[in-house]
C-alpha cells in the first residue's frame, strides 16, 4: 500500500450556483487534514480552491499554495497557507505539483483542472512518474469525461497497459483507498517498440 503523505488537488477557481461543489471541495478538505494528507493546490482563495484550502486549514491541515506570478498580481493568491510557492508560470507550477505530491485528486472545475488533470495522466503513461491519479466524481460532475475516456480505452488510444491510470470514484474514502492500492503501470518509456 502507498502511502499517501501530500496529494495534489485540481479544483476550480470559480464558485458555481449549484453548493454542491463548494460543500464538496470544503469535506475534501477538512477530510484530507482529518486524515493527516498534506494538501498541494493552485494557491488561490476563490472557488473551490479557497473552499479547500480554508477548510483543510481550519482542521489543521498542511496547505501548500503554488501559483504564477501573473495571478499573484491580480490578488487571487491565498495569504494563510502553510507555504505559499510563486512561480513563474503554469508549467512551472504542474511540475511543482508533481514533484511535492504523492498523488493527484482532481475535483470538478474548467479548463484548467482538465489541462492538470490530463497532463498528471499523460505523464504517468510516459513515465514522468508513477503516482496515482485520482477523479473524484462528486455529483456525477465527470460521468461524460468517464464515458469519453472509455470511449478512447475502446477504440485504442489509450493502450491497455494504460487503461487504469485514472481512478475515478463517487466518494474520497473509496478514491483514496484506491490511489493507496494503486500498482504502477508500464511507462511508454518502457515499452518495446513493437507494443507502441
Amino acid at each position: 500500500m502507498r502511502r499517501l503523505k501530500r496529494i495534489a488537488v485540481y479544483c476550480g477557481s470559480a464558485s458555481p450556483r449549484d453548493p454542491v461543489y463548494l460543500a464538496t471541495a470544503r469535506a475534501v478538505g477538512t477530510q484530507l487534514a482529518q486524515r493527516g494528507i498534506g494538501i498541494v493546490y493552485g494557491g488561490g482563495r476563490v472557488g473551490l480552491m479557497g473552499a479547500l484550502a480554508d477548510a483543510a486549514l481550519a482542521a489543521g491541515g498542511e496547505v501548500i499554495g503554488v501559483i504564477p506570478e501573473a495571478l499573484v498580481g491580480a490578488e487571487l493568491a491565498h495569504r494563510g497557507l502553510t507555504d505559499l510557492h510563486v512561480v513563474p508560470d503554469m508549467h512551472a507550477r504542474k511540475a511543482l505539483f508533481t514533484t511535492l505530491a504523492d498523488g493527484f485528486i482532481a475535483l470538478p472545475g474548467g479548463v484548467g483542472t482538465m489541462d492538470e488533470l490530463w497532463e498528471a495522466i499523460s505523464w504517468a503513461q510516459l513515465g514522468y512518474h508513477d503516482k496515482p491519479v485520482g477523479l473524484l466524481n462528486a455529483a456525477g460532475f465527470f460521468d461524460q469525461l468517464l464515458a469519453f475516456n472509455a470511449h478512447m480505452i475502446e477504440t485504442g488510444f489509450i493502450r491497455p497497459a494504460h487503461a487504469r491510470i485514472l481512478l475515478a470514484r463517487d466518494t474520497l474514502a473509496d478514491l483514496l483507498d484506491a490511489m493507496a492500492a494503486y500498482i504502477s503501470h508500464e511507462a511508454i518509456f518502457a515499452m518495446p517498440i513493437d507494443r507502441l
